[in-house]
């Protein structure tokens, strides 16, 4: 490898690349199955190199990004780190000039032409590549109850009006439509991007991270009544679960539906033993059939970090198609290669895999892609003062003038 792809910065002490130390967030769920059997795989490619696990706990990665944070800004960097590819990445790390670039080691691996090209550019910035995806997870999922489904006749809603029509059915039976848990700050922001997505259409949706739409425009508006009226079908609890607590939800039978990114399928078929199709269905969220809300996994090679020629071989084993299927099917995403082992995946992961192939991609703003870090947080907040008093005007008014002070 050239100098480019990895080096010691002043004042760091070097370490004898006999270790790799791997952040990231994966302690739960399927995503801590997942991240051990890369190790796994790792370690018998690497007998020499020594895995330091150094997982964060913490819902979306919340606890995680604020460690990283400190250690980033005190020239501490981890070998490498889970980082989610697009505007967390760029607008973050590289816009610090945080990161190595790795167009070296895409050359040497053959990787150019392994990844799309719509993926590899939310890694890039500038022509240079500063990350490896793992993974692609679906955002835009509805999860359904199959039994509850079936015993009340209700099909996978499509759109917003079966979405509503199914509600109100389920609620006069006395079945909780929606599960929603915003403990963490994320999960109703999660939930208001796919109706913005649903409502606006993938175009009109990208606009607004631009501000060539502006959340003031009366279609954004009319969405925000959509996702208002939504919330008045979800568990009264919510601001005390998680997701994984709304998920369970669903999987008791307590609740019909919970939309969620497709880690929840990892959550039901490897934590909760569910079979998918039998135990639970899913669908695109309502009016997003054809859209896809990218959310990729990411490592890179941070400046300073101590062992990079150890790092590199961890991000070989990464972006391999074999480590992609040891990971994807028991995290609950597909590989982010358009190469990997279609046969190593469940039901719903061959389908989205041909699904992804076709869909308009669009980014996330709850998991970082789509607009940059400080608004995301200010998002959050104003989204969850709406959850409880429910004002469009405000809600509209605020993220108007904070996405215009993030993109100044």
């Amino acid at each position: 490898m050239t100098a480019a792809c990895g080096g010691q910065s002043d004042g760091q002490e070097a370490g004898d690349n006999k270790q790799v130390e791997i952040f990231s967030w994966w302690t739960g769920a399927g995503e801590e199955a997942g991240l051990n059997a890369l190790i796994k795989l790792f370690e018998e490619k690497n007998s020499n190199i020594q895995v330091k696990n150094a997982a964060v706990a913490g819902g979306a990665g919340t606890n995680a990004k604020a460690t990283l944070a400190t250690r980033m800004q005190g020239d501490d960097p981890p070998d490498t780190f889970q980082v989610h590819g697009g505007s967390e990445l760029n607008d973050s790390w590289v816009a610090a000039g945080k990161m190595e670039p790795l167009n070296d080691l895409y050359k040497e691996q053959g990787w150019m032409d392994k990844f799309p090209k719509e993926l590899i550019d939310m890694v890039s910035k500038d022509g240079k590549i500063y990350s490896v995806p793992v993974n692609i997870h679906r955002g835009n999922v509805l999860w359904y109850n199959a039994k509850i489904f079936d015993e009340n006749g209700i099909e996978p809603p499509a759109s917003f009006d079966d979405f509503f029509k199914a509600a109100e059915k389920l609620k006069k039976k006395g079945i909780t439509p929606l599960a929603l848990g915003d403990k963490e700050p994320w999960g109703a922001t999660h939930l208001l991007e796919t109706v913005l997505l649903g409502k606006l259409g993938p175009e009109d949706y990208g606009k607004l991270w631009t501000g060539k739409l502006s959340f003031e425009d009366p279609k954004v508006k009319e969405a925000l009544k959509t996702y208002k009226k939504m919330l008045t079908y979800t568990n009264k609890d919510h601001a005390a679960r998680n997701w994984q607590d709304a998920a369970q939800m669903v999987a008791k039978g307590e609740a019909a539906m919970h939309v969620m990114g497709d880690w929840a399928k990892g959550y039901f078929t490897t934590d909760l033993k569910l079979k998918p199709g039998k135990d639970f269905g899913w669908t695109a969220t309502p009016g997003t059939e054809g859209s896809f809300m990218v959310i990729t996994d990411t490592f890179g090679l941070p400046k300073g970090a101590k062992n990079p020629k150890a790092t590199q071989e961890w991000l070989r084993v990464l972006g391999s198609a074999e480590g992609q299927d040891v990971f994807n099917p028991l995290k609950g995403s597909i590989p982010a290669r358009v190469d990997a082992d279609v046969n190593k995946y469940d039901e719903y992961g061959k389908e989205t895999i041909e699904q992804f192939r076709d869909a308009k991609l669009t980014p996330s703003l709850a998991h970082g892609s789509a607009a940059p870090e400080g608004f995301v947080t200010e998002a959050d907040q104003a989204v969850n003062t709406f959850v409880t008093q429910g004002n469009v005007d405000r809600l509209a008014q605020t993220l108007k003038e904070k996405l215009e002070q993030a993109i100044q």
